[in-house]
C-alpha cells in the first residue's frame, strides 16, 4: 500500500521578513523547521536558541551565514530567563522546542525536569510577554494527556502554563498556543532508531515492552508542516492534536526486522499501554477541524467563531482519541514508506 497521509501544509503563517526564535532548536523538529524555512521563505532572522555548543557547531556546519545570512545562533537555557528575553527582542514568532524529554532520566532526576519543562515555559512565556513577541506556539506530546510519568506530568503542565499566559498579556498582543502529537518517524530517542540500531549490531531478537502497546505515529515533515499551518490560524490558547496513525508495537519491530525474534521485556515505571491524545472528559470542549482537533481554553471571552466559520464541528459527548481506539492505522509497508522518505529528505 503506498503511503497516503496528511500534509497539514493548509494555511501556512507567511514567514516572509519575520524574525523567528526556536528554543530547543538543534533538535529533530528544529533542523526539519529551519529546512521548511529556508525553502519557502526569506525570513530576517532565523534564531537557533539550545544549551549546547557542539550541537549548534555541527547544525552551523549545515546552516551558516554563508548559505543562510539569516541564522542566528544563541547559545543558552530556558532555565535563564534573562539570556531568553535578550534572544527575544525584535522577535515575531516564537516555537517552544526545548524540553526534557526522555521518561525514565524525569522520573530519576525530577528537579531537573521540572525546572525546564515547567519553570522554563514560564520564564518562555514572561521573555515573551515583555518582547512583544506576536505568536508563541509550544510543542507538547501525548504523554501530557491523563499523564502516567513525570515527563508527561511536567508537559501537562506546561501546556497549562501556555494556554492561561493568554490571559496575562494585558495590553500586549501576544498569543499563545500549543500543539500537541505523539512519536516522530527518525526522531532522537524514539523506539525506531532505537531498533535500527540493535538490527546493525547484529542482535537476535528485538526487545517488545509489552505485545498489546499501541502509539500514535507522525513523520517530521507533517510535524513541521502542522506546526506552520496552526500558527497561520491560531487564536490563542487553543491545543491542537493532528489526525495521524496508530501502529502496534509488534507490527513495527516485525516491519524493521522480519527475520529477527521478539523478547517481551516488560513495561517500564511510567510506561503505558496506549498513548491518549484528547480524553473523554476533553470531549466537552474539542472541535473537530477536519484533519486535525482543537481543545478549546477555558479563557475569558475566548472565541471559536474562526473555527465554526471554516467548518469545526463539536465532537461526540464520549470522545476520546487514544492510540489503541484510533480509527486509522500504519501497516509495515506505510511505515516502511514513511522511512524511506525520511532517509531522502
Amino acid at each position: 500500500m503506498a503511503l497516503n497521509l496528511r500534509s497539514f501544509n493548509s494555511n501556512p503563517i507567511d514567514l516572509n521578513d519575520k524574525s523567528i526564535l526556536i528554543t530547543g532548536g538543534t533538535g529533530s523538529f528544529g533542523k526539519d523547521f529551519i529546512r521548511a524555512v529556508l525553502r519557502l521563505y526569506k525570513p530576517r532572522r532565523l534564531i537557533i536558541f539550545s544549551r549546547d555548543e557542539l550541537k549548534q557547531y555541527e547544525m552551523s556546519q549545515e546552516f551558516n551565514l554563508q548559505n543562510a545570512p539569516c541564522i542566528r545562533y544563541f547559545i543558552g537555557d530556558v532555565r535563564d530567563a534573562n539570556r531568553l528575553e535578550m534572544a527575544m527582542r525584535d522577535v515575531d514568532y516564537v516555537i517552544h522546542a526545548a524540553a526534557l524529554k526522555h521518561v525514565p532520566a524525569a522520573e530519576y532526576n525530577p528537579f531537573e525536569c521540572i525546572h525546564t519543562n515547567v519553570l522554563g515555559a514560564e520564564n518562555v512565556v514572561n521573555a515573551a510577554i515583555r518582547s512583544d513577541v506576536k505568536r508563541v506556539l509550544a510543542l507538547s506530546t501525548d504523554k501530557a494527556c491523563n499523564p502516567a510519568n513525570l515527563y508527561g506530568a511536567s508537559k501537562l503542565a506546561s501546556d497549562k502554563i501556555f494556554s492561561a499566559a493568554n490571559n496575562l498579556t494585558g495590553y500586549s498582543d501576544t498569543s499563545f498556543s500549543v500543539v500537541r502529537y505523539g512519536n516522530v518517524v527518525g526522531s532522537r530517542g524514539s523506539v525506531i532508531p532505537f531498533f535500527q540500531k540493535l538490527i546493525e549490531e547484529g542482535k537476535t531478537t528485538l526487545p517488545i515492552t509489552d505485545p498489546r502497546m499501541t502509539r500514535f505515529w507522525i513523520t517530521l515533515e507533517q510535524s513541521v508542516n502542522f506546526v506552520m499551518s496552526c500558527m497561520g490560524m491560531m487564536v490563542g490558547g487553543e491545543i491542537f492534536i493532528p489526525k495521524i496513525p496508530s501502529m502496534n508495537m509488534v507490527d513495527l519491530a516485525h516491519a524493521l526486522a522480519p527475520d529477527l525474534g521478539q523478547d517481551i521485556i516488560g513495561i517500564r515505571p511510567g510506561e503505558k499501554l496506549h498513548e491518549v491524545m484528547i480524553t473523554s472528559d476533553d470531549a466537552r470542549s474539542t472541535l473537530d477541524l477536519g484533519d486535525r482537533y482543537i481543545i478549546e481554553p477555558t479563557l475569558y471571552n475566548w472565541s471559536n467563531q474562526p473555527y465554526m466559520d471554516a467548518g469545526a464541528q463539536r465532537v461526540e459527548a464520549d470522545f476520546s482519541y487514544a492510540s489503541n481506539t484510533n480509527t486509522e492505522w500504519l501497516n509495515e509497508a506505510m511505515l516502511l514508506d514513511m522511512l524511506a522518505n525520511y532517509k531522502d529528505g
